[in-house]
């Protein structure tokens, strides 16, 4: 759930942030950006929300034969901490 609530978190900065001029640098998710905000956040959280459900449910199966799934669903949770805790930063140098 908590990468859920971060990836929603990571909408709305990227949404605030794009609103002060910054730009997209996914360029799956760029094309989306521009047009509805919306739309781009339940694209965004949808797949998120998608990828969360099938690593869940392969939680106890090996990626590549070697890395347990369940890591991976740790790497994106710590993946996602890191993104947002950066558009903060971001935000902040904005506001200045």
């Amino acid at each position: 759930m908590l990468i859920v609530v971060l990836s929603c978190v990571d909408a709305a900065l990227t949404l605030t942030l794009i609103g002060h001029g910054a730009y997209e640098v996914n360029p799956f998710m760029a094309p989306i950006v521009g047009g509805s905000a919306l739309v781009f956040t339940l694209v965004k959280v949808g797949l998120t929300a998608g990828g969360v459900v099938l690593l869940t449910l392969a939680a106890r199966m090996r990626a590549f034969g070697k890395i347990p799934v369940s890591f991976l669903l740790y790497a994106v949770l710590v993946g996602y901490g890191t993104l947002v805790v950066y558009e903060l930063r971001l935000l902040e140098e904005t506001l200045r």
